[in-house]
């Protein structure tokens, strides 16, 4: 390499560095809590045993507790978690790992066969994000369509509430808002707040810290609900 070209290179990459250091500093994700008043966490057997009394101490309004992945895995914490979140007056709701290697069917199964017909207060969620290779190599819409479909179908029909879908927004463009744009939306977005759809609740930290948890994991994800308190419960009563 010539030695403008190397010139020209590092200050192109302390360019960038400065650029990060700058976007990260600048865009938050924290979002404003005067516009957004109910906030919750989603929790997985990584945050161990949690008591529940102590996160409602800490006004957590809502939780998403993780109960399957694709057509055979169960959270090891998800019948407990469930079973305990009810003691408080925490809306709860209970989300599937989607996977884009076995059928909607067998998945919805999988769900059902864990999380009771009445004991959800916040509709049943289908996490939709890359994992594995599945970035480097993405399934095909119309092949992922043929087994969310079912997925959403059969859920809604069980528990009578139209699933909620969560995702990244590189995800949403590609599998959601096509022929899914209908279901309400909880979007991750560490970086800023998502302002380019419609969106029912927001994952705007992954790095949350909260007392009440003894897992392997320290942090919690923090979330918000895209209103009023008044609405929330009107919502989820």
């Amino acid at each position: 390499m010539s030695e403008p070209r190397k010139i020209i290179m590092t200050l192109l990459g302390m360019f960038m560095t400065v650029a990060t250091i700058f976007f990260c500093c600048y865009f938050s994700s924290d979002p404003d809590h005067s516009k957004y008043t109910v906030w919750g966490v989603d929790v997985s057997n990584y945050q161990g045993l949690i008591d529940w009394h102590k996160l409602e101490e800490q006004n957590v309004s809502f939780a998403f507790i993780k109960a399957t992945e694709g057509s055979g895995h169960i959270d090891e914490s998800a019948r407990r978690n469930l079973e305990k979140v009810a003691e408080t007056s925490i809306k709860k709701s209970a989300y599937h790992f989607f996977s884009f290697d076995s059928s909607g069917e067998t998945q919805a199964e999988n769900y059902i066969s864990v999380v009771g017909k009445n004991e959800l207060d916040i509709p049943p969620v289908i996490d939709i994000e890359y994992y594995a290779d599945k970035k480097s190599n993405k399934p095909a819409p119309e092949d992922a369509e043929k087994i969310l479909r079912p997925l959403l179908e059969n859920l809604e029909e069980y528990y009578g509430m139209k699933p909620i879908i969560y995702t990244t927004f590189p995800v949403y463009m590609r599998y959601v808002r096509k022929n899914f744009s209908d279901y309400p939306l909880w979007i991750r977005n560490v970086n800023i707040e998502p302002d380019l759809m419609d969106w029912k609740f927001w994952q705007y930290c992954d790095k949350g810290e909260l007392y009440g948890y003894t897992g392997e994991e320290k942090y919690i994800d923090l979330n918000v609900y895209n209103g009023t308190i008044e609405q929330f419960l009107a919502e989820f009563p």
